[in-house]
């Protein structure tokens, strides 16, 4: 067994991080491969806010209430995703 890992840091992250292979890579002049964490916390907020939005609507109007508490689960999704993407992007992360 190794040592105990330490902490990746910013420059860990820019340099690029062990073992990661890029099959693209060099390749007819591509550029190498970005993580796309913008727009993963784009979309979950948007996903938060239309789930939360159609749950509300969807008990309001009086429609049945299953469909309300699907939003809701599928909002709380989004909420966890939102969460450990900024926490991602917070520690360094490229993207």
């Amino acid at each position: 067994m190794s040592g105990p890992r330490r902490r990746r840091s910013r420059q860990d992250y820019e340099r690029g991080l062990p073992d990661h292979h890029d099959p693209t890579a060099g390749f007819g002049g591509a550029a190498p491969a970005r993580s796309a964490l913008t727009l993963r916390l784009v979309l979950a907020a948007f996903g938060l806010v239309v789930c939360v939005g159609g749950g509300v609507v969807w008990l309001v109007t009086g429609l049945p209430v299953w469909a309300a508490v699907v939003l809701f689960v599928l909002a709380a999704v989004a909420a966890v995703d939102l969460v450990v993407v900024a926490r991602r992007k917070a520690r360094g992360e490229p993207g």
